[in-house]
């Protein structure tokens, strides 16, 4: 969501350009900085690798859906019920480490966490392919959990140099890599299943070293790739640097040219609503994210078996084929995550397109829950994938803390998510569907509420509302002025107002 156009808004913006800050640099002459080029020399700069970066993430974090296609649970001698534990296990450290992380993340530099957290899973991830039983396999998934957690979080927070209005765009680009690694998941695990037998190890365990060798790597080079915030990075000039945090600032992100670590921006976004809010959409958001990156290979598996049975196929060939019916699933789900994020930073209605995904999602789980017909089930997939993609707050320690509880709590939820397709259930898998679909619904109840709420807030704010008292601002009496005061705050200037309140400031407006 991003801010209206708002002329209130529009002249507190400049008044804050009054300001003498060392980041702002009001002295800077920025007239001959060239907008769109500028745009396009940071996107070319920062989105394709934050994209790798979450593609090998979610490559990594879900290779154990294709390992188990070739052979995992019987090699190393496991339950179904053992195997769902070491799923779930790995939600707990990846969700809980989200919100330290991302305030870790603006406490030392982007370039030094995201490199070194990707570099330590890359290591676990090698790992796995030497797991020798339950214990190791647990052990393994519980230190993968922590290695990885506060990655997304992390790297939406650092996009939100970005205007509002143009991150939808570059969140999608960089999510599509999620998508893209799903697709290819199931081509690569198909490749590398052919090298069973290579220094006498198995084709699943090979899957896991070979993607965490390149994981390693691309860590490795990460150090040097990836830039800092808009103050520090090396491939803007000074220049560019003060229109990047004008531009920010002018975005009601008035926290863009530095901001100092304080414990009150953690209890701010404790005490927000739209915080708890945000929860249930991730909640509603990230269930069927794991759920279908997780068991996607392995439905489609059990239901093509279930109608190919009398033909008898090898389970190698079996695991194959569910393999490559996966890629169009994921393929369908890059071109939704593009059109959503081109449609919701054009239209700036994020919220109606977050409800019309939903609905597509729980269309696609009702189909799942009572088809019996493998074709229609395979069609519902596309479906359920349109139930991945769903996304205000100001000050970016703030921001940062409630992306990561937001996001914290959807992941930690992909521990239910990850237990609730069991083996006995196959091949139609109806309560695995019925706990996904009833996650879309509270997905769907809060994308509803957090629009109401949102459009009441604006109306307050028009009517004048949460106006604070500026300076010596002449109010008929001094009763109406203690009044409001004590109500919404005296601040000195507009610009204080701004850096104190964040998004809770008077001039700040949501859009739907």
């Amino acid at each position: 969501m991003s801010q209206e156009s708002d002329p209130k808004a529009n002249r507190n913006a400049e008044d804050g350009l009054s300001n003498v800050e060392p980041l702002y640099c009001p002295e800077v002459d920025t007239s001959e900085v060239d907008e769109r080029k500028l745009l396009r020399k940071m996107d070319i700069r920062i989105v394709p690798w934050l994209g790798l970066l979450y593609f090998l993430n979610f490559l990594d974090r879900g290779a154990i859906g294709n390992a188990k296609l070739y052979g995992l649970e019987a090699d190393l001698h496991i339950s179904d019920k053992q195997y769902l534990i070491a799923l779930t296990v790995f939600f707990f450290p990846y969700a809980s480490f989200e919100p330290a992380s991302n305030v870790l993340l603006r406490r030392f530099r982007p370039s030094l966490w995201l490199s070194s957290m990707m570099l330590m899973w890359g290591v676990v991830m090698m790992c796995h392919g030497f797991a020798r039983n339950y214990g190791d396999l647990v052990t393994l998934r519980v230190l993968l959990g922590l290695a990885e957690a506060g990655l997304y979080p992390g790297i939406v927070f650092y996009l939100s140099w970005q205007v509002r209005s143009e991150l939808g765009t570059r969140v999608a680009a960089f999510f599509t890599s999620a998508t893209i690694a799903g697709a290819f998941s199931g081509l690569l695990a198909v490749a590398i299943s052919n090298m069973k037998g290579v220094a006498g190890r198995t084709g699943w365990s090979w899957i896991f070293i070979l993607e965490g060798l390149f994981t390693i790597v691309c860590a490795i080079a990460s150090y040097w790739i990836i830039d800092d915030f808009p103050e520090t990075a090396k491939f803007l000039t000074p220049t560019e640097r003060v229109f990047t945090i004008r531009r920010l600032r002018a975005d009601m992100q008035f926290s863009a040219g530095g901001e100092k670590f304080n414990l009150k921006y953690v209890w701010d976004s404790l005490k927000d609503w739209k915080t708890y809010l945000a929860m249930g959409i991730y909640m509603g958001f990230d269930g069927p994210l794991y759920a279908f990156s997780l068991f996607t290979p392995t439905i489609i598996n059990q239901v093509n078996d279930w109608f190919l049975k009398p033909r008898c196929q090898t389970s190698g060939y079996k695991a194959t084929t569910a393999n490559l019916l996966s890629v169009p699933v994921y393929a369908w789900s890059c071109i939704v995550t593009v059109i959503v994020g081109f449609l919701g930073d054009r239209l700036g209605k994020r919220g109606y397109i977050n409800l019309a995904l939903f609905s597509t999602g729980l269309v696609g789980y009702i189909i799942l829950i009572t088809s019996n017909i493998p074709a229609l089930s395979y069609f519902a997939c596309y479906l359920a994938a349109s139930a991945w993609v769903a996304s205000n707050v100001e000050g970016s320690y703030k921001r940062g803390v409630t992306l990561a509880m937001a996001i914290g709590w959807g992941n930690i939820n992909g521990a239910v998510s990850s237990n609730v397709y069991r083996a006995r259930d196959a091949p139609w898998f109806r309560l695995g569907h019925g706990v996904i679909l009833a996650y879309i619904a509270i997905g769907w109840i809060c994308s509803a509420v957090f629009m109401i709420l949102l459009k009441l807030e604006n109306a307050r704010r028009d009517r004048g509302e949460r106006d604070e008292v500026i300076g010596g601002d002449d109010l008929s009496t001094k009763e109406e002025t203690g009044a409001m005061a004590a109500k919404n705050g005296r601040y000195e200037s507009t610009q204080a107002a701004r850096a104190e309140k964040g998004d809770e400031w008077s001039g700040f407006r949501y859009t739907l």
